[in-house]
């Protein structure tokens, strides 16, 4: 008997309890509301930012390679060292090259003796000819003596030529082996810092005239440093020469330094495969040095505060307004552009066009508004035309704003959406 009173009672509070939420929530006894968080639609300095992410580098850097083949006989700088220009950064074993020099400065003496043996030769023959050609001409000697002593003076004569190009050859040979010894001296392109250093101290490295030797190191300018970014091909159009940039450094997180564009790629860059191509263009951004003065002077002379292949985020600033009217970004949405529709044919299944829209409160209910944009920063967006300076617009949250208002929606203003749980 208990039983049978006792199951009704615990369904009947179940019930009181449902109606009392179902009230609170306005779900029975009045419409239901969305709650909303709102923004004032404000006047301000608005910088259109295009965010992109790289690799710092030098702005200039040399790699040093060999003209040479050979063993490394001796390596005079390490990593990190600093150098300036036309000091010994290494040598390579010259005995290979002074060998090859004294034999090359033994042909040019032979050259020399053979061109003067040759000269001497000639100067027989032209004497010899010069007295036969008197006598031919005078017919004291026949025709044919006369050719023949003609003959052994053109010999004589391209024989001089000949020794003449030998020595020309032998000499030309000689400043090539001079030029090889030379090179296995090398010697620093500029002044800078060895970033990289790819060798060591008994390592052979190859090279010659034609093509690129070992890479052996690299000479860098650290005093100036770019950052290296790729930007979107829907971005870059609107990236100039001489954008001022801000610079966020990994290294760095809580300091931002100042850069401008020097480079923009003419050609684009595509990664991915097929269809999921992604089509960038490279921009350099050199990092201004008055931004990173006080880091090298807390640090002292010889400090370098960025080094190659540290990651940066680099913010383009390629537009700046005065005194606009700006809201949130998450208070613009897409809605399909139902002006001038009946209901009849809202509800049919029409494709129409979508249009990017806001949601104003007024008297606690929801006016959708289409709205014409403009630039934005990482916050705020420029509204060209739609609402007035003091609207106050839906800015939370954004499951509302996306998919859910609608005009005329009846809306409860709050202050923080998570207070009643």
């Amino acid at each position: 008997m208990k039983r049978n009173v006792l199951y009704p009672l615990i369904a009947l509070l179940v019930v009181v309890i449902g109606l009392i939420v179902a009230k609170k929530q306005g779900w029975v006894g009045g419409e239901f509301r969305h709650k909303v968080m709102v923004e004032k639609a404000e006047r301000r300095t608005l910088t259109e930012l295009i965010t992109a992410n790289g690799k710092i580098k030098p702005q200039v850097e040399v790699k040093v390679s060999s003209d040479v083949s050979g063993e490394i006989l001796d390596l005079s700088v390490k990593e990190g060292d600093e150098v300036v220009k036309g000091q010994v950064l290494a040598r390579i074993q010259p005995d290979i090259y002074q060998r090859n020099l004294e034999k090359m400065q033994a042909s040019v003496r032979s050259s020399e003796a053979n061109l003067a043996q040759s000269e001497a030769q000639f100067q027989q023959k032209k004497l010899a000819f010069e007295r036969f050609q008197s006598l031919w001409k005078q017919q004291t000697i026949s025709e044919s003596e006369y050719e023949q002593v003609l003959a052994d003076y053109n010999v004589a004569k391209a024989s001089v030529e000949a020794a003449q190009a030998a020595l020309i050859n032998a000499r030309a040979s000689l400043n090539e082996a001079k030029d090889n010894l030379s090179k296995t001296t090398i010697y620093a392109p500029m002044d800078g810092t060895v970033s990289q250093l790819n060798v060591e101290k008994g390592e052979r490295v190859v090279g010659t005239a034609q093509f690129e030797g070992t890479d052996m190191m690299t000479i860098a300018n650290l005093n100036n440093m770019e950052v290296v970014v790729d930007v979107n091909e829907n971005d870059i159009i609107r990236v100039a020469l001489m954008d001022t940039a801000l610079i966020e450094v990994d290294a760095y997180l809580k300091t931002k330094f100042k850069g401008v564009v020097t480079e923009i790629a003419n050609s684009a860059r595509s990664e991915g495969i097929s269809a999921d191509q992604i089509t960038n263009f490279e921009v350099k951004v050199l990092i201004l040095p008055a931004s990173y003065q006080e880091l090298m002077e807390e640090k002292g002379r010889g400090f370098y505060p960025f080094r190659p292949g540290m990651s940066a985020t680099v913010d383009i600033q390629t537009n700046t307004k005065l005194d606009v009217l700006t809201i949130p970004i998450q208070s613009v949405t897409t809605r399909k552009d139902t002006a001038g529709m009946d209901e009849s044919e809202k509800d049919l299944k029409v494709e129409m066009e979508k249009v990017e829209v806001v949601f104003v409160v007024e008297e606690g209910k929801i006016q959708q508004r289409k709205v014409i944009t403009g630039i934005q920063d990482t916050q705020f967006i420029e509204i060209i035309e739609g609402i007035e300076d003091g609207d106050e617009l839906v800015s939370a949250p954004y499951s509302a704003i996306s998919k859910k208002l609608k005009h005329d929606d009846p809306v409860e203003v709050v202050d923080n959406l998570f207070a009643d749980k």
